[in-house]
Protein backbone atom coordinates (compact mmCIF):
# COMPACT_ATOMS: atom_id res chain seq x y z
CA UNK A 1 0.00 0.00 0.00
CA UNK A 2 1.00 3.49 -0.78
CA UNK A 3 1.24 6.50 2.06
CA UNK A 4 -1.22 8.92 1.55
CA UNK A 5 0.51 12.43 1.17
CA UNK A 6 -0.42 14.85 3.64
CA UNK A 7 -0.86 18.36 1.89
CA UNK A 8 0.54 20.77 4.05
CA UNK A 9 -0.68 24.48 4.39
CA UNK A 10 2.68 26.72 3.16
CA UNK A 11 3.27 29.36 5.30
CA UNK A 12 2.63 33.25 3.09
CA UNK A 13 6.10 34.85 2.64
CA UNK A 14 6.59 38.50 3.84
CA UNK A 15 7.07 40.51 0.26
CA UNK A 16 9.04 43.46 0.71
CA UNK A 17 6.03 45.89 0.34
CA UNK A 18 4.71 43.46 3.88
CA UNK A 19 8.03 44.54 5.30
CA UNK A 20 8.16 48.06 4.26
CA UNK A 21 4.50 49.23 5.80
CA UNK A 22 5.39 47.03 8.98
CA UNK A 23 8.26 49.03 9.74
CA UNK A 24 6.41 52.13 8.76
CA UNK A 25 3.71 51.68 11.31
CA UNK A 26 6.20 50.33 14.03
CA UNK A 27 8.70 52.74 15.09
CA UNK A 28 12.07 52.04 15.69
CA UNK A 29 11.87 52.17 19.39
CA UNK A 30 9.25 49.35 19.57
CA UNK A 31 9.15 45.86 20.22
CA UNK A 32 7.61 44.86 17.32
CA UNK A 33 10.52 46.21 15.16
CA UNK A 34 13.23 44.71 16.85
CA UNK A 35 11.26 41.21 16.32
CA UNK A 36 11.15 41.67 12.91
CA UNK A 37 14.36 42.52 12.83
CA UNK A 38 15.74 40.08 14.33
CA UNK A 39 13.70 37.72 12.34
CA UNK A 40 14.29 39.06 9.52
CA UNK A 41 18.47 39.35 9.52
CA UNK A 42 18.74 36.24 11.60
CA UNK A 43 16.74 33.94 9.74
CA UNK A 44 15.84 31.72 12.93
CA UNK A 45 12.82 30.35 13.70
CA UNK A 46 10.37 32.05 16.38
CA UNK A 47 11.80 29.28 19.02
CA UNK A 48 15.25 30.58 18.33
CA UNK A 49 14.17 34.01 18.28
CA UNK A 50 12.43 34.09 21.60
CA UNK A 51 15.71 32.87 23.13
CA UNK A 52 18.17 35.19 21.70
CA UNK A 53 19.63 37.73 24.19
CA UNK A 54 22.93 40.05 24.76
CA UNK A 55 24.87 36.11 26.00
CA UNK A 56 24.35 35.30 21.86
CA UNK A 57 26.51 38.04 21.19
CA UNK A 58 30.01 38.10 21.02
CA UNK A 59 32.14 40.97 18.24
CA UNK A 60 28.68 41.43 16.71
CA UNK A 61 27.96 37.87 16.08
CA UNK A 62 25.10 36.56 17.05
CA UNK A 63 25.56 32.88 17.97
CA UNK A 64 22.79 30.17 18.82
CA UNK A 65 22.62 26.80 18.92
CA UNK A 66 19.34 26.35 16.77
CA UNK A 67 16.50 24.21 19.14
CA UNK A 68 15.11 22.34 16.44
CA UNK A 69 17.93 20.99 14.83
CA UNK A 70 21.04 21.58 17.29
CA UNK A 71 22.62 23.63 14.26
CA UNK A 72 25.71 25.73 15.82
CA UNK A 73 24.73 29.28 13.84
CA UNK A 74 27.09 32.19 13.45
CA UNK A 75 25.32 34.99 11.85
CA UNK A 76 26.79 38.34 11.69
CA UNK A 77 25.26 41.44 12.89
CA UNK A 78 23.68 43.76 9.79
CA UNK A 79 23.88 47.30 10.54
CA UNK A 80 19.85 47.61 11.33
CA UNK A 81 19.90 44.85 13.30
CA UNK A 82 22.87 46.33 15.85
CA UNK A 83 20.67 49.83 15.89
CA UNK A 84 17.74 48.22 16.39
CA UNK A 85 19.40 45.76 19.59
CA UNK A 86 21.42 49.30 20.79
CA UNK A 87 18.40 51.37 20.68
CA UNK A 88 16.29 49.42 23.57
CA UNK A 89 17.05 48.84 26.83
CA UNK A 90 17.04 45.22 26.95
CA UNK A 91 17.67 42.81 29.61
CA UNK A 92 19.50 39.23 29.02
CA UNK A 93 16.48 38.06 26.64
CA UNK A 94 15.85 40.65 23.76
CA UNK A 95 12.40 40.10 23.46
CA UNK A 96 9.99 40.12 26.29
CA UNK A 97 5.82 39.77 26.71
CA UNK A 98 4.04 42.75 28.22
CA UNK A 99 4.81 41.14 31.48
CA UNK A 100 8.24 41.61 31.42
CA UNK A 101 8.58 37.85 31.36
CA UNK A 102 10.21 36.27 27.86
CA UNK A 103 7.65 35.25 25.50
CA UNK A 104 7.01 30.91 24.52
CA UNK A 105 7.12 30.22 21.01
CA UNK A 106 3.24 29.94 20.43
CA UNK A 107 2.78 33.49 22.27
CA UNK A 108 5.19 35.40 20.30
CA UNK A 109 3.15 33.79 16.94
CA UNK A 110 0.02 35.09 18.40
CA UNK A 111 1.39 38.38 19.34
CA UNK A 112 3.21 39.06 16.06
CA UNK A 113 0.02 38.38 14.26
CA UNK A 114 -1.52 40.95 16.17
CA UNK A 115 1.51 43.23 15.61
CA UNK A 116 0.67 42.00 11.52
CA UNK A 117 -3.24 43.05 12.20
CA UNK A 118 -2.59 46.98 13.67
CA UNK A 119 -0.98 47.22 10.53
CA UNK A 120 -3.73 45.99 8.36
CA UNK A 121 -1.74 43.47 6.29
CA UNK A 122 -2.92 39.95 5.93
CA UNK A 123 -3.51 37.42 8.68
CA UNK A 124 -1.30 34.80 7.17
CA UNK A 125 1.71 36.74 7.66
CA UNK A 126 3.73 34.97 10.48
CA UNK A 127 7.45 34.63 11.59
CA UNK A 128 8.13 31.72 9.66
CA UNK A 129 7.10 33.76 6.61
CA UNK A 130 9.75 36.12 7.29
CA UNK A 131 12.65 33.12 8.15
CA UNK A 132 11.29 32.62 4.04
CA UNK A 133 11.72 36.23 3.06
CA UNK A 134 15.13 35.98 4.48
CA UNK A 135 16.38 33.11 2.46
CA UNK A 136 14.23 35.02 -0.96
CA UNK A 137 16.21 38.20 0.21
CA UNK A 138 19.88 36.21 0.08
CA UNK A 139 19.42 34.42 -3.15
CA UNK A 140 18.09 37.74 -5.21
CA UNK A 141 21.39 39.62 -3.56
CA UNK A 142 22.99 36.60 -5.23
CA UNK A 143 24.30 34.40 -2.34
CA UNK A 144 24.79 30.86 -2.73
CA UNK A 145 22.90 27.94 -1.32
CA UNK A 146 25.40 27.34 0.92
CA UNK A 147 26.00 30.90 2.12
CA UNK A 148 22.16 30.88 2.65
CA UNK A 149 22.40 27.42 4.62
CA UNK A 150 24.98 28.99 6.74
CA UNK A 151 22.86 31.74 8.54
CA UNK A 152 19.72 29.82 8.14
CA UNK A 153 20.93 26.35 9.51
CA UNK A 154 19.31 24.59 6.83
CA UNK A 155 21.05 21.13 6.93
CA UNK A 156 20.40 20.14 3.36
CA UNK A 157 20.07 22.14 -0.43
CA UNK A 158 16.20 20.94 -0.60
CA UNK A 159 15.01 22.52 2.19
CA UNK A 160 17.00 26.09 1.41
CA UNK A 161 15.64 24.85 -2.68
CA UNK A 162 12.05 25.36 -0.98
CA UNK A 163 12.59 28.95 0.31
CA UNK A 164 14.72 30.08 -2.73
CA UNK A 165 12.63 29.38 -5.43
CA UNK A 166 10.51 32.31 -3.93
CA UNK A 167 13.20 34.95 -5.24
CA UNK A 168 12.18 36.95 -7.63
CA UNK A 169 13.08 35.17 -11.20
CA UNK A 170 12.65 38.01 -13.42
CA UNK A 171 15.77 39.59 -11.61
CA UNK A 172 17.76 36.30 -11.24
CA UNK A 173 16.76 35.57 -15.11
CA UNK A 174 18.28 39.42 -15.63
CA UNK A 175 21.62 38.18 -13.97
CA UNK A 176 21.99 35.20 -15.61
CA UNK A 177 22.03 36.54 -19.42
CA UNK A 178 24.32 39.13 -18.13
CA UNK A 179 26.67 36.56 -16.95
CA UNK A 180 26.46 34.74 -19.96
CA UNK A 181 26.84 37.84 -21.99
CA UNK A 182 30.66 38.60 -19.74
CA UNK A 183 31.32 35.02 -20.68
CA UNK A 184 30.85 35.78 -24.16
CA UNK A 185 32.97 38.77 -24.05
CA UNK A 186 35.68 37.03 -22.63
CA UNK A 187 35.33 34.29 -24.78
CA UNK A 188 35.90 37.02 -28.31
CA UNK A 189 38.83 38.97 -26.85
CA UNK A 190 40.56 35.37 -26.58
CA UNK A 191 39.32 34.31 -29.82
CA UNK A 192 40.41 37.87 -31.60
CA UNK A 193 43.80 37.57 -29.97
CA UNK A 194 44.49 34.16 -31.35
CA UNK A 195 43.48 34.87 -34.38
CA UNK A 196 46.26 37.89 -34.09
Amino acid sequence: MRKVKNRTVSFMTSEEHHIDAFLAHHGADTRAHLALMLLLYTGQRRSDVVRMGRQHLRDNVLSIVQQKTGQDVHVPLHDDLREAINRLPLGMTFLVAAQGRPFTPARFTNWFREMVREVGLPDGLSPHGLGKATCRRRAEAGCTAHEIMAISGHRSLAEVTRYTVLASREDLATRAIASLDKTKAKTDVVKSAEAV
